[in-house]
C-alpha cells in the first residue's frame, strides 16, 4: 500500500507517541496501586499495543492491517455524570519524586490520552487514503473512550472536579439559540 506523503509523516509521529504510550503504561503497571485503575490500565495494554502494532505494519509498507483496530465500548461507571462531585482533593506538584502516585499515573494516562485522540483526530481529517483514515477513526475512538475511563475513575476519587452547570447558565446558553426547521432541508 502506497502512502501520501503526508500519511507517512503523521503514522510516524504518532508511532513514537505509541512506543512512549506503552512505555509510560507498562511504568504505570509496576507502580499503581489503585486496583481498579490498575485493571483499567490492563484493560487498555492490548488496544494500544494493537494500534501500535497496526502503525508499524503500515508503515513497513505490507499490505494494511490485517485485522483493523477494534473499537472499545464505553463504559459508564459512574451514577450521575453531572452530579457536582464534592470531595474535590487538593494537589501541589512534587518537586522530588521517587515513584509516582495513583493521582500522578491517572493524571499522565489521561494527559497521553486527551493529547493522542487530538493527533488522531486532526491526521484523520488530514488522510487521503481511505484505509489510513478509518483507522485513524477508529484510533481516536479508542483514546476517547479509554480517556473517558481513566476520567471517571478521577472523579469518582475527587481527582478531577466535575460541577453541574448552574440552572442561570443554562437559562443564558438556551436562550441564545432557536432550533432550525429541518424539514424544509432534509429529503
Amino acid at each position: 500500500m502506497e502512502l501520501a506523503a503526508h500519511e507517512a509523516y503523521d503514522l510516524h509521529e504518532l508511532t513514537v507517541s505509541c512506543v512512549n504510550s506503552i512505555t509510560n503504561m507498562a511504568l504505570f503497571l509496576s507502580c499503581v496501586k489503585d486496583p481498579e485503575l490498575k485493571s483499567l490500565i490492563e484493560k487498555h495494554f492490548p488496544y494500544h499495543i494493537k494500534d501500535y502494532n497496526t502503525k508499524v505494519e503500515y508503515l513497513s509498507r505490507s499490505a494494511g492491517s490485517k485485522t483493523g483496530l477494534p473499537v472499545p465500548q464505553i463504559t459508564n461507571i459512574l451514577d450521575n455524570y453531572t452530579k457536582a462531585q464534592t470531595n474535590a482533593v487538593p494537589v501541589t506538584p512534587r518537586t522530588e519524586v521517587r515513584e509516582l502516585n495513583d493521582r500522578e499515573i491517572a493524571t499522565a494516562y489521561l494527559l497521553t490520552l486527551k493529547r493522542a485522540g487530538r493527533e488522531y483526530a486532526w491526521s484523520a481529517m488530514e488522510a487521503s487514503n481511505p484505509e489510513i483514515r478509518g483507522f485513524l477513526q477508529n484510533a481516536f475512538m479508542m483514546s476517547c473512550n479509554h480517556a473517558y475511563d481513566v476520567w471517571q475513575w478521577m472523579v469518582k476519587k475527587g481527582y478531577y472536579p466535575l460541577e453541574t452547570a448552574s440552572a442561570e447558565t443554562m437559562g443564558v446558553f438556551g436562550s441564545m439559540y432557536k432550533t432550525v426547521d429541518q424539514k424544509a432541508y432534509m429529503q
